[in-house]
């Protein structure tokens, strides 16, 4: 009569070498838990970036476009018309427009401070609208408006104030700004699209004329377009800058800067996943040597088996189910180790935590399969012998 193995009876005959041998088995698992985790991780980290800047990127929006002073033909510095700032706020598609010029002059928290210790920190001039048309806000205090800028006011980024030292305006504080003390009267919370006003402090234009000689030619403008329109307003407002010298108008759109950080955040996702896929192959090759050294300790246990009337058949599918529990086990370890890796680093970061289901799936069967392709060769090695040879005296 034909030898038969019942599936009920294959489950604890293949997970007899585990149970005996615990720590070995947890090694295993352990091996491929480290490959699938990191697989998973990355890919879960990645996504939650990613929806983190998307979210940014909605939330800021697409529309907002900068013409700056560029370069002449013969590489020198231009000059934006005085006219620049109201042309290009004329121009149709245009929601909103705000000049902002950079001057030669530094700022500090007293007359104390040695000149050469600027701290990074520039002096800007600023038109009123500039907070509405980067919808930025206020930390604390105002903005400049048409009254505060014919005074010695000054409204400082987030960074500058930082730098300064100074943490909110209920105390009316000071900073010395170009030989001469202004009041400030506001701090603003980071801007996002438009980080070099983080380290800079905002002056009006009257004030900026009357102290320091400002001449009215912005070197930046904001502009804040019509979503639907933004590509060719982005081809109208480089002529309405400079109408005599367009090419020397440099427009840009700042949120693709946030935009460029998916595209480099991909490619090095992957490399993690190569790295990953690396791991996760060793751990594969610690399950087949796992289950050769088995094969060689059991060599009496299969002898006995055989005898007793098992197939090659049946060994050699205890020695594969063995392999497969390992790896799925493993695969079951390593996703719910990559989700936690995930759901720290998001949470820590202010990210939305996402898992993408196809990372866990992915995981788990590629576990399976490499612990069943590390598996297979130990099976058969362990189904190739004989029950003389196996009960042979090693």
């Amino acid at each position: 009569m034909r030898s038969r193995l019942r599936a009920a009876d294959l489950v604890p005959v293949g997970t007899v070498g585990l149970r005996s041998r615990p720590g070995r088995a947890a090694l295993s698992i352990l091996g491929v838990a480290i490959g699938v985790a990191a697989m998973v991780a990355v890919l879960g980290v990645t996504r939650s970036s990613h929806a983190d800047v998307l979210s940014r990127i909605d939330r800021l929006g697409t529309n907002l476009l900068t013409v700056a002073n560029g370069k002449t033909l013969r590489g020198a510095e231009a000059e934006l018309p005085v006219t620049a700032g109201a042309a290009v706020a004329r121009t149709d598609g245009v929601l909103s427009a705000a000049a902002t010029a950079t001057l030669d002059v530094r700022v500090y928290r007293t007359d104390r401070i040695p000149s050469g210790r600027t701290g990074g920190l520039s002096v800007r001039v600023a038109d009123p609208a500039l907070l509405s048309t980067l919808d930025g806000t206020m930390t604390h205090g105002r903005f400049l408006d048409a009254a505060l800028a014919r005074y010695p006011a000054v409204v400082l980024g987030h960074y500058a104030a930082t730098v300064l030292g100074i943490r909110d305006v209920a105390d009316r504080p000071r900073v010395y700004l170009g030989e001469r003390w202004y009041a400030v009267v506001g701090l603003m919370a980071p801007m996002e699209l438009a980080p070099e006003l983080d380290a800079a402090a905002l002056i009006g234009a009257p004030a900026a004329t009357a102290d320091f000689g400002y001449q009215g030619n912005p070197t930046r403008i904001f502009v804040r377009a019509r979503t639907d329109r933004t590509d060719e307003v982005a081809g109208l407002i480089g002529r309405a800058a400079n109408p005599a010298h367009p090419e020397e108008a440099a427009v840009s759109r700042p949120s693709e800067a946030l935009t460029a950080r998916l595209a480099v955040a991909s490619g090095t996702t992957v490399l993690l996943l190569g790295l990953g896929a690396v791991a996760l192959l060793v751990g594969g090759i610690g399950i087949a040597n796992v289950l050769v050294v088995s094969v060689l300790e059991r060599r009496t246990e299969i002898g006995l088996r055989r005898a007793l009337g098992a197939t090659r058949h049946h060994v050699a599918a205890q020695f594969l189910l063995e392999s497969l529990v390992l790896g799925a086990a493993g695969g079951a370890a390593g996703v719910l180790l990559g989700a936690a890796v995930t759901s720290a680093m998001a949470t820590a970061r202010g990210w939305p935590v996402l898992v993408p289901a196809t990372a866990v799936g992915a995981g788990l069967a590629t576990a399976v399969v490499i612990g069943g392709c590390a598996g297979l060769y130990p099976a058969l090695r362990a189904a190739r012998l004989s029950p003389t040879e196996a009960l042979r005296t090693v």
